[in-house]
């Protein structure tokens, strides 16, 4: 499946065309040893792991497909944003190990680059939505098998793509305060991206969630 809806203003068209252009002119096999990522051959087609889910991406047109699992929605099939964030960790990411140290958004070392923006977008949208909501939030991630940490209210830790691992953390809200939110990023993610691609990936993630309630019903 390989449906893509672009947004009303189309501001996504440009960026995915150009990013799936160079990756048509990019040769699999040196993605798939820079990334560790398996190369079929035969089918030219690149094994990704992708917020819990396997999924087949054939090169050179870029043809998502999953592999039964339990999830029931797959963002890499469904969202223009995952599409070309998943171009952009083909094309520039490094299969590099973290410390095992966590940072913020402005502790990254572009960490003042499209900060206002993060905080909006990703934060404050992720408080909004899930603040006041924590057990929908932990069915969520759950259902996702994110890993349960002690940081706020509600935490977990998961995986968006291999070794590059991002933190949720939610504070609830109550009469006198409003509910609050922080992302973590593991600190190899400066290594594989650039500050708008953090500021893409929070938007995915969250719609992510929001997709993954809906298809749970």
């Amino acid at each position: 499946m390989n449906k893509l809806e672009y947004d009303k203003d189309s501001l996504t068209k440009q960026p995915w065309e150009h990013y799936l252009k160079q990756y048509a002119g990019t040769d699999p096999r040196s993605i798939s040893e820079r990334l560790g990522l398996p190369y079929d051959e035969e089918t030219h087609t690149l094994t990704v792991w992708f917020l819990g889910s396997t999924y087949r991406v054939t090169h050179p047109d870029f043809a998502v497909e999953h592999l039964p699992d339990e999830q029931g929605y797959y963002p890499l099939e469904e969202m223009i944003k995952a599409k070309i964030l998943t171009l952009r960790y083909l094309l520039n990411g490094t299969n590099a190990e973290s410390s095992g140290t966590f940072r913020t958004y402005r502790e990254m070392p572009w960490g003042e680059v499209y900060l206002r923006q993060f905080d909006g977008r990703c934060i404050k949208r992720l408080a909004f939505t899930y603040g006041n909501r924590l057990a929908d939030f932990a069915k969520i991630m759950d259902h996702l098998h994110a890993e349960r940490i002690s940081q706020g209210d509600m935490s977990y830790e998961l995986s968006i793509y291999p070794g590059y691992r991002v933190r949720m953390i939610l504070w609830e809200g109550d009469e006198e305060f409003p509910p609050s939110s922080q992302f973590l990023f593991s600190d190899n993610f400066p290594l594989s991206f650039e500050a708008e691609d953090i500021a893409q990936m929070g938007d995915v993630l969250i719609g992510s969630l929001k997709s993954f309630q809906t298809n749970r019903g």
